[in-house]
């Protein structure tokens, strides 16, 4: 139970950012691990070819089925921590891939690696977009983006110690009889087990369960949230989980995902082999080069997102963003080793800079269960960029021999994505009348 003594409540400011430094370091930990274990493959790749036979083709496709699995179970996992609480689930998330990610290192062959990133996909289904609906219910409208991109930071620092790590115990090749790609997976998959059980001690399923808030805190913030996601839902008109699949609005949010979801993936798995390119490198050396994009992702998710406040706001951002990703992938395409190493860290910048903001766009115009389940369709089907990005890049390379031909497809869905992104609004379009009706509501 939350703490009811404090004798004067906190702002609202004072009351977020007291949230942020309580929740966000462990949801932060948390999509580290989750990040280091669906992509630590991109850094073994050139070693599982050669010990396992695995061709670029095959690389690609059973990189790609993580995500068509993830995706498919995406809405019910989202739909089930709704009932169980984040707690709960997250825990049972952790554990489990946890365990099918240190157990990636019994893979023989190809159809043992499609089988295990599949089982990973089944494993880890529910975590991202579970903690963006997770954070929908402890942080209001105009500070859900920040929020988001301060969870994504994640993603960034686990590309920039991921890639060096990797190519660190691959350097354990021989150690106890085993390649360093099985020491790969099993050290970085067992520690997500342990953080499972912090998780399940200390992470609130909303704020009246927060012991760092006092009850009038806690309920004053729960009643705006609420007021906020109403009024939304209400001038949207989507109130049911099949109306989401018919919000124009939604379908925009999933375009543009989708687009940009093809190009974060094939970065994260073909980016170590691209420097590979760039001259007689050792896997370490690779891992650092392969690390400096993910360090401009985590400021773009750090610095960008916050300045989304509004509808118009949120919209310039992105669409400025997605066409920022088209320049930084022509860069990468076209350009030596430092403009295009410089192309894919624009590109980078621009993927978390653009993400958190995209995903309030769906919590302007949805709520409770609806809510739930409408990030989780967004996030399944952008997901199958997951499947489609490294999967192209892998068949491209294999039929032109070049690592830079799938470059150019990435290019193509991103520019898409940017002319859809001109057409984003929010759930109300007069943001001054919302508010008031949010006020109203909230004291009611």
């Amino acid at each position: 139970m939350p703490n009811s003594t404090t004798a004067v409540m906190r702002s609202p400011q004072e009351i977020s950012s007291l949230i942020l430094r309580k929740l966000m370091p462990l949801l932060i930990i948390a999509y580290i691990m989750s990040f280091l274990d669906r992509t630590n493959i991109g850094i073994a790749k050139e070693r599982l070819e050669i010990d396992l036979g695995i061709s670029a083709t095959a690389y690609g496709i059973g990189a790609g089925l993580f995500f068509l699995t993830y995706a498919l179970s995406e809405v019910p996992s989202n739909l089930i921590m709704h009932k169980v609480g984040a707690r709960f689930w997250i825990t049972r998330i952790m554990v489990s891939w946890g365990l099918i990610s240190a157990c990636m290192m019994f893979v023989q062959g190809e159809w043992s690696f499609y089988i295990m990133r599949m089982l990973l996909g089944i494993a880890e289904a529910g975590l991202f977009p579970g903690v963006m609906y997770f954070l929908t219910q402890w942080f209001v409208r105009k500070e859900r983006a920040k929020a988001n991109g301060l969870f994504l930071l994640g993603v960034s620092f686990a590309n920039v110690i991921g890639a060096p790590l990797g190519g660190a115990l691959l350097n354990m090749e021989g150690v106890g009889g085993l390649h360093g790609w099985q020491w790969m997976f099993l050290i970085e998959g067992i520690p997500a087990c342990f953080l499972a059980i912090v998780v399940w001690k200390m992470l609130p399923d909303r704020p009246t369960q927060a012991k760092f808030l006092t009850y009038e805190e806690a309920a004053s913030l729960e009643a705006r949230i609420a007021a906020e996601d109403a009024a939304g839902a209400e001038a949207s008109g989507t109130h049911k989980l099949t109306g989401v699949f018919k919000d124009k609005q939604i379908l925009l949010v999933v375009g543009i995902y989708l687009s940009e979801q093809i190009a974060v993936y094939a970065l994260s798995f073909f980016l170590p082999s691209i420097i590979g390119t760039y001259g007689e490198l050792s896997s370490f050396e690779i891992g650092l080069l392969t690390a400096v994009p993910w360090i401009f992702a985590a400021l773009g998710s750090y610095f960008i997102p916050r300045h989304a406040t509004n509808g118009t706001k949120a919209r310039k951002l992105v669409s400025t963003t997605m066409i920022g990703i088209c320049v930084g992938f022509t860069l990468g395409a076209v350009s030596g080793p430092v403009v295009g190493l410089i192309g894919f860290c624009l590109g980078a910048f621009c993927f978390f800079a653009m993400q958190p903001i995209l995903f309030t766009f769906p919590a302007s115009r949805l709520s409770g269960s609806t809510l739930a389940g409408g990030i989780a369709f967004v996030n399944t089907i952008g997901l199958f960029g997951g499947f489609l990005g490294p999967y192209v890049m892998g068949f491209m390379e294999d039929a032109t021999g070049s690592k830079f031909a799938g470059l150019w497809f990435v290019v193509a869905v991103c520019a898409v994505g940017a002319f859809l992104s001109f057409f984003l609004k929010y759930g109300e379009l007069d943001e001054t009348e919302s508010e008031t009706a949010v006020v109203a509501a909230a004291a009611k």
